[in-house]
């Protein structure tokens, strides 16, 4: 039988991230003080968003909704990627996406940290955007994944297929 293993994944799920982003649209258009600054969110391409507002402030807080929304929603904050409103003619956009997948260097930098501070006999294998853990105890690949959760790592991880 082979020795248990799990994949570290950075995925974002594509339904919950849309819900949050209706229900952000949604208050935006509700509520008492983004009346009158035509503040908008919207998606910009797969995994592009657009927020627009007519002053800076109503940005920054139309940016706040969203990641509120976000977090009821489940997804990290380190997978969303928002930069600062710039002011484009009478309005302000703030532009951003959703991160997906793990980035080489990240990844390099997660099988070191497995390598110097996890259990010996943990291997890490990098497979794309996505890596592959596999020990000999299950108990080693528990210590692993409650290594990753604790670390402050800039990329939002996930556990998946566990065997």
């Amino acid at each position: 039988m082979a020795d248990p293993s799990f994949d570290i994944v950075s995925k974002v799920d594509r339904q919950e991230a849309d819900n949050a982003l209706n229900q952000a649209a949604k208050e935006l258009s509700q509520r008492f003080d983004f009346r009158g600054t035509d503040s908008t969110i919207a998606w910009a391409g797969e995994e592009g968003i657009t927020i627009t507002s007519s002053t800076e402030e109503r940005a920054l807080a139309a940016i706040d909704v969203f990641k509120e929304k976000l977090i009821k929603r489940g997804i990290s904050m380190r997978a969303l990627d928002m930069d600062e409103p710039v002011q484009s003619g009478k309005t302000y956009k703030a532009s951003g996406k959703l991160v997906q997948g793990i980035s080489s260097e990240q990844a390099k930098l997660i099988s070191k940290k497995i390598r110097e501070e996890g259990p010996k006999g943990v291997q890490a294998q990098i497979q794309g955007d996505q890596l592959r853990v596999s020990g000999k105890k299950r108990d080693d690949l528990q210590a692993v994944i409650a290594l990753l959760k604790a670390a402050d790592l800039e990329v939002a991880l996930q556990f998946t297929n566990y065997r």
